[in-house]
């Protein structure tokens, strides 16, 4: 479902562009849904060019979709709140029992991850070793690519705390060792707003 961002929402996403002012990144992806797309573009307009992308005629301006950053597919279940799909329902869905994986296109959490761990190594062979970039996406595109990160088990990715519009950094080694390093998640730059609803800092 494509929602577009609340006013605080985009006030929020032009904090976290502001605060990634602070990093050169190579590349700035984005899902194609409208209110990632709206973020990412808030990132890469406060970006410096790389100093060789004048040379390789790279065109920096331009955010890179990838359609595996989408949101979590939930398909017959859209527009349903909690207590519509049921309690039992949701805490299985959560342990990843595939058998109650909603109709019409919806998706577990182990069918998401595959799809955003695919895209994910596609963005790094795309980034040269020592730089960084940027993915501006979802909630549980975070929770995939921080779960496998952490070392968790899939299902243990709905536990894990992902505040709105906050930025979460991975580094990852670059001599084939597959070692990842969380520096910092969730973490949400002040904004001066009034607090968001998720509570988060």
């Amino acid at each position: 479902m494509d929602v577009s961002l609340s006013p605080l929402g985009e006030l929020e996403a032009i904090e976290a562009g502001s605060y990634l002012s602070r990093y050169n990144l190579q590349h700035v992806a984005s899902s194609p849904l409208s209110r990632a797309k709206f973020g990412a573009r808030q990132v890469i307009a406060r970006q410096q060019p790389l100093a060789d992308e004048e040379d390789n005629n790279t065109d920096s301006n331009d955010i890179v979709i990838f359609e595996g950053f989408k949101e979590l597919d939930r398909g017959s279940w859209c527009g349903l709140t909690k207590d519509e799909i049921g309690p039992d329902m949701l805490d299985r869905f959560d342990a990843c029992d595939e058998s109650v994986t909603p109709g019409d296109g919806g998706e577990s959490y182990p069918a998401l991850k595959s799809r955003v761990l695919e895209a994910r190594d596609e963005l790094l062979q795309m980034t040269d070793v020592g730089n960084a970039s940027a993915i501006v996406s979802h909630l549980q595109v975070t929770r995939a690519i921080l779960h496998e990160s952490l070392g968790l088990d899939v299902t243990e990715m709905a536990g894990l705390k992902i505040a709105t519009a906050s930025i979460t950094c991975v580094d990852y080694c670059a001599k084939g060792t597959g070692k990842k390093v969380v520096r910092f998640q969730s973490f949400k730059p002040e904004s001066g707003l009034e607090q968001s609803k998720d509570g988060a800092n």
